[in-house]
């Protein structure tokens, strides 16, 4: 008599292609006990809304702010101790110096551009505009396209929607935005400067500080898969951790694997999304995990 083999199950997962997710998502690292479905939109930040209002991803990435959100309004994902992405953002403030020299202060009653409020990329800058050149973001007005991935969550008071369809880079290209914090968007131009002064020397020093590079997105779990299945948990960080071994080109300066050499970093996205008002309460890094993958590596 044989013994029925047991069907592997599928996740639904949202990831999208990074050098270290390659091997994971081309094969090369693989699972004989769960099956991974892609079906992430591209780009892989357009299904985190749907990740945590409609629990539409067994597992995937998402951003270290809408977790942060995620877990501050008891949606049900847990963080595994695995950054996808992250990297220095001291160069992600920008303005064109046609309209005058800017210091970061200067932003201080002036209108500045950012996609949404709560994106990672906005927090990490901010915080560095605030804690390292002392603005008040409270004297800011954040112009956004967009509303933040939690239903429950609304904007500072000090944020003002931008008309549909409005181009953030080419408003501050044109001076109707004094800076605009842009990832990838920043304009390839040579009017354009970074707010921060020298900002690649800057995050060299803030670095050599702080010892954190700040996580922009990490791989995540719905808590029914980490109480249900916490060997298929334990095999997805596995994943993650051969698929990250085995990439190629990724940056010298990454965020680390491991619960205890993020947990500064995570610490400081906290007490940051909490001054910046985009959570509502201050939350331990310890509950971001669960028994299961607070124990991975």
């Amino acid at each position: 008599m044989t013994t029925p083999q047991i069907e592997a199950p599928t996740l639904r997962v949202n990831l999208a292609d990074y050098a270290v997710t390659k091997a994971m998502k081309d094969g090369r690292v693989s699972s004989d006990i769960v099956n991974l479905d892609y079906c992430g939109p591209t780009p892989a930040h357009n299904g985190f809304k749907a990740m945590v209002r409609e629990n539409a991803f067994d597992a995937g990435e998402l951003a270290i702010v809408t977790f942060l959100q995620a877990k501050a309004y008891g949606k049900p994902y847990v963080l595994l101790p695995a950054p996808i992405s992250g990297r220095f953002q001291h160069h992600c403030a920008g303005y064109n110096i046609d309209f005058g020299d800017l210091a970061p202060r200067d932003i201080e009653g002036k209108k500045v551009g950012v996609r949404t409020y709560t994106q990672t990329t906005a927090l990490w800058i901010r915080g560095i505009l605030r804690h390292e050149y002392g603005v008040d973001l409270d004297k800011v007005t954040w112009m956004t396209l967009g509303d933040g991935h939690l239903a429950e969550y609304s904007d500072p008071a000090n944020c003002v929607r931008l008309p549909k369809g409005s181009s953030i880079p080419q408003m501050m290209l044109d001076g109707e935005l004094a800076a605009a914090l842009l990832g990838e968007d920043m304009p390839k131009d040579p009017r354009v400067r970074t707010l921060v002064p020298d900002a690649q020397n800057a995050a060299k020093d803030w670095f050599a500080r702080e010892n954190v590079v700040p996580i922009n997105h990490m791989f995540v779990v719905h808590s029914d898969l980490s109480k249900q299945r916490p060997d298929i948990v334990r095999e997805l960080y596995r994943m993650v951790v051969e698929s990250r071994a085995q990439a190629e080109g990724v940056p010298a300066v990454f965020p680390p694997i491991g619960l205890e050499a993020n947990r500064k970093g995570i610490q400081l996205a906290i007490d940051w999304a909490l001054d910046q008002k985009i959570i509502p309460r201050r939350l331990s890094v310890d509950e971001c995990f669960d028994d299961v993958t607070a124990a991975l590596g």
